[in-house]
């Protein structure tokens, strides 16, 4: 899809910052490696994701990939409290997008979607400022940690993930 694209090209040519909110994270093979290379390169990545969800599934599905995204350098967050419905992105502080694209396949292939992409720095200033509001209110997932989860998860997410691309 266009935003998929689009969001890969951002990705791929950020320098600073990419800044990304999303409610279902079920990523593909090239938005994974997007992530982390951006990562190895310098820039700071960071995710905020929701700490629950009203997919099981699709919770599952997207923490099956924290440990590579945490090996390769990028900074994961869970949402805490209410249920977290957001899907936006900051790169640079310069280029946004805000709208009702998951980071799923479904959501690139299957579903109708619309997102607006905005070029600017006051936009993206205003972005990043609710950005950093939802960053308050979430916890850092670090790597130790993550890898002392119980064994009960790690089921959950490899069996979840078997069924990604569906999701």
């Amino acid at each position: 899809s266009l935003i998929y694209l689009t969001l890969i090209s951002a990705i791929g040519n950020a320098e600073k910052t990419i800044y990304l909110t999303n409610a279902y994270f079920v990523p593909d093979p090239q938005l994974l490696k997007s992530l982390v290379n951006a990562a190895t390169r310098g820039v700071d990545v960071k995710l905020i994701l929701p700490s629950h969800s009203d997919s099981a599934v699709v919770f599952h599905a997207g923490r099956a990939h924290y440990t590579e995204l945490l090996q390769g350098g990028v900074k994961l967050y869970e949402h805490a409290g209410a249920l977290l419905h957001a899907k936006t992105a900051v790169i640079d502080g310069v280029w946004s997008t805000v709208g009702s694209t998951n980071l799923d396949s479904r959501s690139f292939l299957d579903n109708d979607e619309i997102n607006a992409v905005v070029l600017g720095r006051e936009f993206a200033q205003k972005m990043q400022a609710m950005f950093e509001a939802d960053l308050a209110s979430s916890l850092a997932i670090d790597l130790p940690s993550w890898k002392q989860r119980p064994v009960e998860f790690r089921l959950k997410e490899w069996m979840a993930q078997l069924w990604r691309r569906l999701l």
